[in-house]
């Protein structure tokens, strides 16, 4: 009877071996710890989705990353540093984030944004525009006193680009001042009041808001031009699903025992 038994055991073992092997696929041994081929190809679809293709090269740094990294792993265990407190809650921090992430995307997956309200969306965005765009230039200080210093020296034919150049808005200032063409509303409102009350080719006098003192140069004003429903689909999409999302954490928030 033992007999009989012995080579179906055998038999169940060597069909067990590839089959255990199919299921958990090792990229490397360290050690005698296996690194799972999954994790290969998770960090690869990780760098797909950032713009890097798929290729040999990427999939041998990817394993070799990962095979210092257990190396590292090992280390730090063998010292102890996994029982260290502060790499404990670190460690802690990082599943709770891991596991707010996944909630997340679940919930995104499971809560699509519909057609009609991505189109409601659209039309309130679109009933809310301006009918006017402009290209406008600026230069901010500090004060007052620069900005009216700054006033008598266009009127006295100093160019509008050089004295921009010390504009404390460094990402202008490289440009001449050069704001390109805006919505006014993208704007803070004595700026966009300022704007919306000039003429093409005016300068303005000292306008303050909470950034400092503007002077401003209106350069040209056009129709605004809404861009159609399927061109900006995705953007409201996305706009209305970081909405849906504010709003469930919210209400998680509410429904918590906080103390």
């Amino acid at each position: 009877m033992l007999k009989a038994v012995k080579p179906a055991l055998l038999l169940l073992a060597l069909m067990a071996v590839p089959l255990a092997h199919a299921e958990e696929k090792s990229a490397a041994l360290v050690n005698g710890v296996s690194i799972p081929q999954s994790r290969v190809d998770f960090r690869v679809k990780a760098m797909e989705a950032q713009g890097q293709p798929d290729s040999p090269e990427l999939r041998k740094m990817i394993r070799d990353s990962l095979i210092n990294l257990e190396i590292l792993t090992q280390a730090a265990a063998k010292k102890g540093l996994d029982k260290d407190p502060l790499v404990v809650q670190q460690l802690e921090m990082m599943r709770q984030e891991a596991l707010a992430n996944a909630y997340v995307m679940d919930y995104v997956k499971t809560h699509p944004v519909g057609e009609d309200a991505m189109k409601a969306e659209f039309d309130r965005l679109k009933a809310g525009a301006s009918k006017a765009e402009y290209k406008a230039r600026h230069i901010l200080v500090k004060t007052e006193a620069e900005a009216k210093d700054i006033v008598a020296k266009l009127k006295k034919g100093a160019k509008f680009e050089q004295l921009a150049a010390k504009s404390l808005d460094t990402g202008s200032a490289k440009q001449g001042g050069d704001l390109g063409w805006a919505d006014p509303k993208g704007f803070v409102k004595e700026f966009a009041d300022a704007l919306e009350g000039m003429k093409k080719g005016e300068v303005s006098a000292p306008v303050q808001s909470q950034f400092g003192w503007h002077v401003i140069r209106l350069d040209d004003v056009r129709e605004h031009k809404t861009p159609e429903f399927e061109q900006v689909k995705p953007q409201i999409a996305q706009h209305l699903q970081q909405q849906a999302v504010q709003k469930a954490i919210s209400d998680l928030r509410d429904a918590a025992k906080i103390e």
